[in-house]
């Protein structure tokens, strides 16, 4: 909860200091066209990332697969999307990184390690032994779809 505040009250200060420290080198006018040059930019990179990733999912799920790395990524797209909406260089720069390929694979990679470590030990020292759920399946083709 600290985290959170601490980020609402951080990062407003730093967005607002690098758009005065950036205006008074090129202007305020320059200054507001690279923003909406950014977020145009921005909207282009993520309708290119959406998409591919998308059809990935689509054909992920026509395969009987689960999406998961997709699901992740498309987490990632929307938060990369909104932080470029954003007006402001720090919230800009993490955008962007959300939006390449292989910095957002590294912080999927990071979140999964973290969710990973967090869940295993959430049962520890809790007397469950055993997570396995016992049951039948039998599968009906005989419904069309």
């Amino acid at each position: 909860m600290r985290v959170l505040l601490v980020l609402f009250v951080l990062i407003p200060i730093v967005e607002m200091w690098l758009l005065i420290t950036v205006g008074g080198i090129i202007g305020p006018l320059p200054t507001i066209g690279l923003v909406l040059l950014t977020a145009m930019l921005g909207l282009a990179l993520l309708r290119q990332q959406g998409f591919s990733t998308l059809m990935r999912a689509r054909s992920k799920m026509e395969g009987g697969q689960l999406p998961a790395r997709e699901m992740a990524e498309g987490i990632f797209l929307a938060i990369g999307g909104a932080l470029l909406l954003t007006p402001g260089f720090f919230t800009d720069a993490i955008g962007f990184a959300c939006l390449i390929p292989g910095v957002r694979q590294v912080f999927i990679a990071w979140g999964m390690r973290q969710f990973s470590v967090r869940t295993s030990g959430s049962h520890r020292g809790q007397g469950q032994a055993n997570n396995t759920i016992e049951g039948e399946f039998r599968r009906d083709d005989s419904k069309p779809d």
